[in-house]
């Protein structure tokens, strides 16, 4: 049976009615707050972005930020809104003055939609743009106008203030966590040198940029100090490590692409081109960038992201009649990098040491590692120490978050939980006695070792935690239990203790 279709079926929303119909294609998701990507978090960050976009722009040194409960105040030093347009700024849709490249040469915001999406989850908003001795004040509920304030005299210096309280009808029983929040600010001011953000009391700066943000963020010193190259629109640091892998940051306009995007990739292939030059020699990629730390951070005039979200860069050039992203980066990389190395003799030595140590493991792994996976592929349909179960994390299943592993000492260990187990969500794995601690140990170490390697494709972690199978690992009290490639720092609860992957 046809379900009927008709005029009467075409609706047309107000801007705050779509934005509270779909939140999710404005800020990504709702969440409670208890994760670092949910939508309280975005509301702030896209209130700091139009503060950090007035800094970017030559306006304003300081930043003041405060969380009182679910009040959320921002305070900017910036020029101001203009006062005329101020109801229109925080309430029209696709206005805004960063339509205008002149005004606003390389901000994060693009599509006007922003701040409006904070007043439109908000259930009180209320904006005052300070400009040349006046101040505008309206306050809105909602996405609702409630009160538009005459224009009145002041004597604050000229800015953008706002005050903004996340509505619990769209949010739930929210909470911020000031952890989390301080990592944003951090990675503000390690895109802004200079730059002085005051939270709740603590002021956070930063004089070395993306340097500090390494260091902050690195649990040991690297094999030699930090490759730190600034240029016009362009800032790297990097160093190489013992962990496995490749640990990247990567920002745009002061933008956190999570995701990576065009800029990322032409970093990588950079680094890759210009350590060949260099050394004259076609060493393998993933010898090269094997245990690398590094971040970059770039300005693009109108950047193209690939959400309202902007977790990954899309644009291919750095502005309407700039160079193309790629030959933009590798042309510095090239220069810079090289000159680098060439002043620094001793560094040069370390890296080259490092690739070379990263081919030798690669080549003496490969033989290993070919018997290892078509061992692990003949016991995958009848591993008797994994007891799997149906949702997993790497899925698209509503369920994911709870998917968990519970690896035991022993099949008697594993016995009762395989008993009383969820077996949606909750999978066993049993090894035999205490495992090996191979933590610091060579990836061989693994391959060779049956259990490890069992345990390796369970978790589906063998080229990275990426895919991760288990949103939960949970080892056995007692049990001090290291992957191949990073330590497990655990957190006990009652007779297990969760394992994250750090």
């Amino acid at each position: 049976m046809s379900v009927a279709y008709s005029e009467e079926h075409i609706k047309t929303l107000e801007w705050r009615e779509h934005i509270r119909l779909r939140p999710g294609m404005y800020i990504g998701k709702l969440g409670d707050g208890s994760s670092q990507d949910d939508g309280v978090y975005v509301l702030l960050k896209e209130v700091m972005d139009n503060a950090i976009d007035e800094y970017m722009m030559g306006n304003g040194k300081k930043i003041d930020v405060s969380i009182t409960g679910r009040e959320v105040r921002v305070r900017d030093f910036g020029r101001g809104i203009p006062l005329g347009k101020l109801l229109d700024a925080v309430s029209k849709m696709n206005t805004g003055a960063k339509y205008d490249s002149k005004a606003f040469k390389k901000s994060v915001g693009l599509n006007g939609v922003g701040v409006k999406a904070v007043n439109a989850l908000s259930s009180r908003f209320i904006i005052r743009s300070f400009r040349e001795g006046q101040v505008k004040a309206i306050e809105f509920e909602h996405g609702l106008t409630k009160k538009d304030h005459p224009l009145a005299a002041s004597q604050e210096e000229n800015g953008v203030e706002v005050i903004f309280e996340p509505d619990e009808g769209m949010f739930g029983n929210y909470f911020y966590i000031s952890e989390y929040v301080d990592s944003m600010i951090k990675n503000y001011v390690y895109l802004n040198a200079g730059l002085l953000i005051n939270f709740n009391g603590n002021k956070f700066i930063s004089r070395n940029g993306l340097a500090d943000l390494l260091n902050e963020n690195m649990n040991k010193e690297g094999l030699y100090p930090l490759i730190h190259l600034k240029g016009e629109d362009i800032e790297i640091a990097f160093t190489h490590g013992l962990q496995y892998g490749e640990d990247y940051y990567s920002f745009v306009n002061g933008q956190n692409t999570t995701q990576g995007g065009t800029h990322l990739i032409a970093f990588r292939e950079a680094l890759v081109k210009t350590f060949r030059e260099f050394y004259k020699k076609d060493y393998d990629p993933a010898d090269i960038r094997s245990s690398i730390v590094a971040a970059i951070s770039i300005k693009v005039e109108e950047p193209i992201f690939e959400s309202q979200t902007k977790t990954k860069l899309g644009s291919k050039d750095m502005g309407p009649e700039g160079p193309s992203v790629r030959n933009f980066i590798t042309e510095f990389i090239k220069k810079q990098l090289d000159d680098y190395l060439h002043k620094n003799s001793e560094t040069a030595r370390i890296i080259l040491k490092k690739i070379q140590d990263a081919e030798k493991e690669r080549k003496a792994i490969s033989s290993i590692q070919k018997l290892a996976r078509d061992r692990a592929k003949k016991v995958s349909l009848h591993n008797k120490k994994l007891r799997d179960c149906r949702t997993h994390y790497n899925s698209n299943d509503a369920n994911k978050l709870d998917s968990t592993i519970f690896i035991t000492e022993g099949d008697s260990a594993s016995g009762s939980i395989t008993k009383s187990r969820n077996v949606e969500t909750q999978a066993v794995f049993s090894l035999r006695g205490k495992p090996l601690n191979s933590f610091g140990l060579t990836k061989k170490i693994v391959y060779e070792n049956e259990e490890f390697n069992l345990l390796q494709a369970a978790l589906n972690i063998e080229d990275g935690i990426e895919n991760l199978r288990y949103n939960n690992v949970v080892g056995e009290k007692g049990t001090r239990l290291h992957s191949s490639n990073t330590s497990l720092p655990c957190q006990e609860q009652e007779r297990y203790k969760i394992l994250l992957f750090a």
